[in-house]
């Protein structure tokens, strides 16, 4: 029987999809939030300046998501990496030790 992951973070391919995923949504929300900011730019008041701060606390969000995406694809790579030199070894030797 074969290991099924249980939750978006059991692979670190599935949790690279699911900060895909959430980036995609960011990307949606900055979208709608440049239209909101645009309509409330019209006259400057405590809206506006909610919606800019909205708005780069969304821009914080996405640098660390892209971060974050950038680490796990780094992981799955030295993973692949560290795998197939295990493999390589116990081609050559045998042994899995």
């Amino acid at each position: 029987m074969s290991w099924q992951p249980e939750t978006p973070f059991d692979s670190l391919e599935s949790a690279h999809e699911y900060v895909g995923l959430l980036m995609e949504t960011i990307a949606d929300a900055r979208k709608e939030l440049e239209a909101d900011v645009a309509t409330a730019g019209k006259r400057p008041d405590r809206r506006l300046q909610a919606l800019q701060i909205v708005q780069y606390k969304l821009e914080k969000l996405e640098s660390h998501f892209q971060a974050s995406s950038r680490l796990l694809n780094d992981l799955r790579t030295l993973r692949r990496l560290l795998l197939e030199e295990r493999a390589a070894m116990v081609r050559r030797t045998g042994t899995t030790g």
